[in-house]
């Protein structure tokens, strides 16, 4: 996918991050970080290891609390709000160590994302088994139904998540995220630990979901998944952002070259 962002592009800006901070005693792991995600766009956030990426993902999505900055969601701002909160104004995740739970059902731990995506009948319903939670019961069961079908995994749905291949448990995690019905939707190197295969039916996933106007931030380590569906790529090291811009464009700028000096430098220069 080839792709820009400018400040004359004609999409709406979905996440504006101005000034973002954050402190861990002396280290400053995510250093006066700005960028924006475009309604439509997938981008990606690449850097060597310890560059601030994940903890980025982690301020976005309110599991850290920044010290400086601004994160704003389709012009609300979410600094400070609580992950559940920031999940109902429509932002979703996957993690980069996976987050099942094994010994349930590929359903109920796809069902796990309509409850924390939705504020739904609320715990005293559930509890008294009332008509509005059996309703709402019923309705989530066919949105969940339909996400798995969506993603590949209806026909594994009663079937036990740590049964899954590596490949189907990181599926699983996308679809639980997508319960949620997200508008955007941050993906923390979903392509860790899978094969080749894995990897091309991940892209395709991706780049279905994206079809479907949701836009997407993704980590990846892999320059190959990067290159193939990012429009605009931001590049972290030591914190900050050092470049950004197109694939094509990044993978040559010096100061990224640098930053990656060894083996994922490499990687960079086989796709020049």
């Amino acid at each position: 996918m080839a792709g820009q962002q400018s400040s004359e592009s004609s999409e709406r800006i979905v996440l504006n991050i101005k000034g973002l901070t954050k402190r861990f005693g002396g280290l400053v792991a995510v250093d006066n970080l700005a960028l924006n995600v475009r309604e439509g766009q997938i981008c990606a956030l690449i850097g060597p290891n310890g560059s601030g990426k994940t903890t980025a993902l982690n301020l976005i999505t309110g599991i850290y609390r920044c010290d400086e900055g601004s994160i704003q969601f389709f012009g609300e701002e979410m600094a400070g709000l609580a992950p559940h909160v920031i999940c109902w104004r429509g932002i979703g995740r996957t993690f980069q160590n996976i987050r099942i739970l094994g010994s349930h059902t590929v359903f109920e731990n796809a069902l796990l994302g309509k409850g924390y995506g939705n504020k739904g009948a609320g715990i005293i319903h559930t509890v008294l088994n009332t008509a509005r939670y059996r309703k709402e019961r019923a309705a989530n069961t066919d949105e969940v139904n339909e996400v798995l079908a969506y993603v590949g995994l209806a026909d594994l749905r009663n079937e036990k998540a740590r049964n899954l291949p590596y490949g189907k448990q990181r599926i699983l995690e996308i679809a639980r995220a997508l319960i949620t019905k997200p508008k955007l939707l941050l993906l923390d190197e979903p392509a860790a630990g899978l094969n080749s295969k894995e990897i091309y039916s991940l892209m395709e996933l991706v780049a279905k979901i994206n079809q479907q106007g949701i836009s997407v931030l993704l980590i990846e380590h892999r320059m190959e998944f990067v290159g193939t569906l990012a429009d605009w790529v931001f590049v972290l090291n030591h914190g900050s952002k050092i470049a950004e811009g197109t694939f094509d464009q990044i993978k040559v700028d010096p100061d990224v070259i640098q930053a990656y000096l060894g083996r994922e430098g490499a990687k960079l220069a086989e796709n020049s």
